[in-house]
């Protein structure tokens, strides 16, 4: 795990030539067909050499959950196993990661009548006024919207309205991992001790995509008639802000600033996850001895399993 740019893939790719580690992304943009640029999915040389799972195995204009991910990922898992192998799961999807430990969260279904009248409330008294009743009626939810973020503010509501609970305080359904018996789980994150070192990383990833082609990437994209601006992998950071220049919406370095703003805002969402999460082990990504010092973490814990 790690935020973005922090050089997970690579790390990645050079422990499965020492393990017998087979590759599955936990990334919600490589999933998508087409979307190899922006997403910094791994050429097709490194993946004919070094297989990685759950790329590639949707059109953009098709919607991927994390449900569907936590099946796939589960058979693929057991298919590893099966093979003597052991499972890399590698990416910065963090809720990807939660849900194949964990499981889905416990939440009412959609209530068609009450999300009817929460959307009429905000046509008359706008979505400021309901984010204000959901920071009284829950709080700590409220902390973690945007007060522009209408979707998840209606939702949060429909929550707390219907369990009179927090949407916080859903219990998680720990479904089994491996032919119903809970799989070990190590959890290694790759970050910088200096945050200041993944910001011009990030800034000089997002200049080399533009350089490599993105604005064409996304342009291609738009051409598919079934592949509207407001889907989902349109929406992906990186992606979103190309959209917004080639729709004359942002001038070109704008677009650039905007990019870059958005990919460090990712990164560090991603960091406040991780932070959060019991169990991780910390590895410092701009470590010259990256390699070495992973490799002999992962050996202890395999010797500690009787692997």
């Amino acid at each position: 795990m790690g935020p973005t740019a922090s050089g997970k893939t690579d790390t990645a790719i050079a422990l499965s030539e020492i393990f017998p580690f087979e590759i599955i992304s936990v990334d919600a943009s490589m999933v998508y067909c087409g979307m190899d640029i922006g997403t910094a999915k791994p050429s097709a040389e490194v993946r004919q050499k070094h297989p990685h799972y759950l790329v590639d195995i949707r059109q953009p204009h098709n919607t991927y959950s994390v449900a569907q991910f936590c099946d796939d990922a589960r058979d693929v898992v057991q298919d590893i196993i099966n093979r003597g192998k052991y499972p890399l799961l590698v990416g910065g999807t963090m809720f990807y990661f939660r849900a194949f430990e964990l499981g889905l969260p416990t939440s009412p279904v959609a209530q068609p009548k009450l999300r009817q009248r929460l959307e009429q409330r905000a046509k008359q008294e706008g979505w400021a006024t309901l984010y204000h009743e959901l920071a009284t009626l829950d709080p700590q939810r409220a902390r973690q919207i945007k007060p522009t973020d209408k979707q998840r503010i209606q939702r949060a509501l429909e929550i707390v309205t219907v369990t009179g609970k927090s949407s916080t305080d859903s219990h998680w359904q720990g479904k089994p991992l491996i032919n119903g018996a809970r799989a070990h789980i190590c959890k290694l994150a790759l970050a910088p001790n200096d945050r200041s070192w993944l910001h011009r990383r990030i800034e000089t990833r997002f200049k080399t995509m533009l350089d490599e082609g993105l604005i064409e990437e996304v342009r291609r994209l738009l051409a598919q008639k079934e592949l509207l601006p407001e889907l989902p992998a349109l929406r992906m950071v990186g992606y979103r802000q190309v959209v917004q220049y080639l729709l004359e919406e942002l001038e070109y370095n704008e677009m650039v600033r905007r990019g870059i703003a958005g990919t460090r805002q990712l990164a560090k969402r991603q960091f406040t996850w991780l932070r959060n999460q019991s169990g991780v082990t910390w590895i410092n990504c701009t470590s010259q001895n990256l390699i070495e010092t992973t490799t002999a973490y992962i050996r202890s814990k395999l010797t500690s399993l009787g692997l």
